[in-house]
């Protein structure tokens, strides 16, 4: 069984792994495009500005093998959200808001070290 250590992110921490996958530089703005439904591989490029068709593919093949986002075949081939991956869009809005909130704070603090 998973646990977080008292003292920190052990190896085995689940927080740890979601860390892991949200850190990506592509991964929450590709979970974001596809929360509000089913999406092709260029529309989610054209959503996400400044991602190469590379990455975002690199990038959706990761979130697949996390169980986060399914592919899917026919005439409206495209990629999903999992139910899975669709736990994850209430965090990223919580983070979302916090960066509204305290971004600021965040660039004059890079500005005042910068000045220095």
């Amino acid at each position: 069984m998973y646990g977080c250590a008292p003292s920190g992110f052990v190896s085995d921490c689940p927080a740890r792994l979601a860390i892991e996958i949200l850190s990506d530089k592509w991964a929450v703005p590709v979970v974001w495009s596809l929360s509000r439904g089913p999406l092709r591989h260029g529309e989610i490029a054209d959503v996400i500005h400044g991602v190469s068709r590379k990455v975002l593919t690199q990038t959706l093949r990761r979130l697949q093998g996390h169980g986060l986002v399914a592919s899917e075949a026919g005439p409206q081939a495209g990629y999903r959200l999992t139910e899975l991956g669709a736990t994850l869009i209430e965090p990223i809005r919580v983070l979302t808001d916090w960066s509204a909130q305290h971004g600021g704070a965040v660039v004059d603090f890079h500005e005042a070290a910068a000045a220095l």
